[in-house]
């Protein structure tokens, strides 16, 4: 007995031990610090109104069912500083402006792509993340900042999984939203900020019960992710399995939990200029209709999805599927990324173009990149349509992961009690056509979101009173939900790519100068979490700071192999011949023009 007694004490014991790091990491995020820089540059990419339109229109997504007045009002754990004021926003690689201040689209002074948007029938305002919280980049050189208006993101948004780095805003948004709800004169504050004049006990325990089904969700999710292990590769910076977790969240949390799968091949936010006429996007080119593109980026950013009734039942016909989708906004963004411009090198800031070392690297480009990354244009109703080339994973060389797990993972959407008859009206398109009827109880990760998207479509279209004369317009240019697998990786066009480090689709080579040298001169580990540019190299800046973000490369999801200029055998990650260092530097000067009004001005 008395055995026994120690035992249970030691295993007491250690559990607190456990239990007192993760609440000191969970309280104390290790953030780098946030140093304001001088002045933010905008470039001419399309206009003032344009950059608003995209920073703050609404998609849908509602964060957990987080309010936006709760999140404007939240504080940090154990403190009274607000947690949503730019300056702590920052330091998780949100993008804020030091001389912003609130407008009537930013009335709580939020960062780029934090937006509110209210339901139908509804007057509560939710906190609505958009694509330009992920897709809107910035660099810094000298203390003054480059904004990139459909660039790249650097934040760490996704993950609420507890961990001992404790540097993600998930994690720490829940410890925030826990010692609001736990600790009752933070909530006390919290509900005379919110309730305003309504401020009464009544309100207040109503306030009370509502936060709590917020706080609920996000609690649920963060056990269902941890104790499943289903993100085992750290995303960092910049990162997120978008498709593993899009389908860990429609497919396991809204149908069956033996439907969750390992995510575990982060991969960067690419930019959006000029993606508008791609013929298929995504990086292994699996999606090819914009609205079914953005309302599965909608979905997996937490817009609503009822799959069943009250009762628990599939939902049939019409009733299939209500979202918190906004079709008209998410049309409105993608008609306005249209008029996005690629960003030109500033050499005010980043320093002048050496333009005869540029035009050697034209010729360099045409010798060694343009097979790949100049794709042929052709006018498809009266959009340029560029038909980018897919590498094959074992031709290119670049880490399989998230290539293989779209094509090879299979999900049971059987509960659903989809017809086929009905299946084959919707506008979706496999390619190739299947030889053999669909298999709902193994359906892949694109066929099953390109169907579930078309439902959403059409009951979000119905709701939103879209005309059938309207529809092919909000589905962009008329094309249907095409879905391909492809163990591929698209090659893209290269304008403006001196903005959009770290480079491969995981981010695994922090600079250009280092895609282009063998493996073998990539850096093994290096930091991230970082807006400092080395306009020498085309990268940021790598080395270590307060609080970095480790990238391991060794990592699972994480590899830097492929995309290499060696001499020897093509394929297997062999691209090209070696290049000597300074036709290197010939081709980033080159790359540092392309695209630009200064590529005109070359000898």
């Amino acid at each position: 007995m008395r055995i026994f007694s120690r035992v249970l004490l030691l295993i007491l014991a250690v559990l607190g031990i456990a239990l007192t790091v993760v609440l000191y990491y969970t309280v104390n995020p290790k953030l780098p610090d946030y140093v304001p820089v001088e002045q933010v540059h905008y470039q001419d990419q399309w206009s003032a109104a344009d950059r608003q339109t995209y920073y703050f229109t609404p998609q849908g997504t509602q964060v957990k069912g987080l309010h936006y007045d709760w999140f404007t009002a939240l504080e940090l754990p154990f403190s009274a500083q607000r947690f949503a004021t730019p300056e702590y926003l920052a330091r998780f690689g949100f993008l804020v402006d030091p001389k912003q201040v609130p407008t009537a689209q930013n009335p709580g002074n939020l960062p780029v792509g934090f937006a509110r948007h209210q339901n139908a029938g509804s007057r509560v305002e939710y906190l609505d993340i958009t694509c330009a919280a992920c897709h809107t980049g910035e660099l810094h050189v000298n203390n003054q900042a480059l904004r990139i208006d459909g660039g790249s993101a650097q934040h760490v948004l996704p993950s609420s999984v507890p961990t001992l780095r404790g540097g993600s805003f998930g994690q720490a948004l829940v410890a925030s939203l826990a010692a609001t709800y736990y600790l009752p004169w933070k909530f006390d504050r919290f509900a005379h900020s919110v309730l305003g004049h309504d401020y009464d006990e009544y309100n207040k325990q109503q306030l009370r019960q509502d936060f709590k089904a917020s706080l609920n969700q996000f609690l649920r999710v963060a056990w269902n992710d941890t104790h499943r292990g289903l993100y085992p590769t750290e995303e960092g910076p910049g990162r997120t399995d978008a498709f593993g977790r899009i389908a860990n969240a429609s497919f396991g949390d809204a149908i069956s939990a033996e439907n969750y799968r390992v995510a575990n091949a982060p991969v960067d936010y690419p930019h959006l200029w000029d993606i508008w006429t791609f013929d298929w996007v995504q990086w292994n080119g699996s999606a090819q209709q914009p609205m079914a593109r953005n309302i599965g980026e909608a979905l997996g950013v937490g817009a609503t999805l009822d799959f069943f009734d009250s009762a628990g039942q599939p939902l049939q016909g019409d009733a299939r599927y209500p979202s918190s989708v906004r079709v008209r906004d998410l049309n409105r963004i993608e008609e306005t990324l249209q008029r996005l411009k690629p960003p030109t090198w500033p050499e005010d800031l980043f320093g002048a173009i050496n333009k005869p070392l540029a035009a050697q690297g034209r010729a360099l480009f045409a010798e060694n990149c343009a097979g790949c990354h100049v794709p042929a244009v052709n006018q498809v109703n009266g959009r340029p349509v560029q038909q980018l080339k897919m590498l094959p994973v074992d031709y290119i060389g670049t880490d399989p992961g998230a290539a293989n797990n779209i094509a090879d993972q299979r999900y049971d959407l059987s509960a659903l009690q989809w017809d086929a008859a009905e299946l084959a009206t919707l506008n979706v398109e496999l390619h190739p056509k299947p030889s053999a009827p669909l298999d709902l109880h193994k359906m892949s990760v694109a066929q099953g979101l390109a169907y579930v998207t078309a439902f959403v479509e059409d009951h979000a279209y119905r709701a939103a009173g879209v005309t059938p004369a309207e529809r092919p317009s909000l589905d962009g240019f008329g094309l249907p939900i095409g879905v391909r697998e492809l163990r591929a990786y698209k090659a893209r066009p290269l304008a403006g790519v001196w903005a959009t480090p770290p480079f491969l689709h995981n981010g695994s080579v922090p600079t250009i100068f280092q895609l282009l040298s063998p493996q073998d001169e990539r850096s093994t580990t290096f930091y991230k979490g970082t807006f400092n540019y080395d306009p020498r190299h085309l990268g940021f800046e790598t080395g270590a700071f307060k609080n970095a973000f480790v990238f391991d490369t060794t990592i699972t999801g994480n590899h830097n192999s492929g995309h290499e200029f060696r001499d020897g055998k093509r394929g297997n990650g062999v691209i090209g011949r070696t290049l000597l260092p300074q036709e290197r530097w010939a081709l980033l000067e080159y790359l540092k023009v392309l695209g630009g009004p200064l590529e005109q001005q070359l000898p």
